[in-house]
């Protein structure tokens, strides 16, 4: 989707939106909001993200952006022994770097974030209701 970057594990790598607001961290392969919650984490070396509950939702840029095609297939929902083991919450530096200057992603891509700014604050519309089984 991207030209290959590489993420320093052991660096903090800001998430931004289009508009260059500082939305997320990345430390080692998990995401946090501002305050230090968990949000999500990342997967593989095409930095596959996904929120808390299983749900994929794009992948980074080497700007910071949480990128997809506005055509992706939304895979199945991770089950509960796919997710990572919840991190403790942990510390945020009170402001980040400036962005990058973030370029067109063109009509075929939309910036996550910028579409959907609230997609890591709610609960994913895949998953199954209560009482529903899995099938």
């Amino acid at each position: 989707m991207s030209r290959r970057f590489v993420i320093d594990p052991n660096k903090a790598f800001y998430i931004f939106d289009t508009a260059g607001d500082w939305q997320a961290t990345k430390l080692g392969e998990y995401i946090f909001d501002g305050r230090g919650d968990y949000i999500g984490f990342v997967r593989n070396e095409q930095y596959d993200v996904y929120t808390k509950y299983g749900e994929w939702i794009g992948n980074l840029f080497p700007d910071g952006r949480i990128v997809r095609k506005r055509s992706a297939k939304r895979p199945p929902l991770l089950t509960a022994h796919e997710l990572p083991e919840k991190p403790p919450k942990t510390k945020m530096p009170g402001r980040s770097p400036l962005p990058p200057i973030s370029g067109d992603l063109g009509y075929d891509k939309i910036d996550v974030l910028e579409w959907d700014p609230d997609i890591f604050k709610r609960v994913s519309d895949l998953a199954p209701d209560a009482g529903e089984e899995n099938a």
